[in-house]
């Protein structure tokens, strides 16, 4: 089982975190065609590497977390907090 270091709660089981998303997959800007909406929301690249991802320490503290990961090796590379509860590492 894999483990993610929460800045707020120290060494975790993955089993308590839960994906969100790729950081880059839903750009914020709103597209006007349905085709073009549907592709950006369904339709990502899903490379291989590192990625930067949204997380959420749903069976935790509840922080937004951005996470480093590889997707081959699953290996964590970084994980920050995210928004207003956001502490300094």
């Amino acid at each position: 089982m894999h483990q993610f270091n929460c800045p707020f709660c120290g060494q975790r089981p993955e089993t308590e975190f839960t994906y969100i998303r790729a950081m880059e997959s839903i750009p914020r800007d709103i597209v006007a065609d349905a085709a073009q909406e549907l592709e950006r929301i369904y339709y990502r690249t899903n490379s291989r590497g590192p990625s930067s991802e949204l997380w959420q320490h749903s069976s935790g503290c509840r922080s937004w977390l951005a996470i480093n990961r590889d997707t081959v090796t699953h290996a964590v590379l970084e994980i920050a907090p995210i928004g207003p509860h956001a502490i300094a590492p």
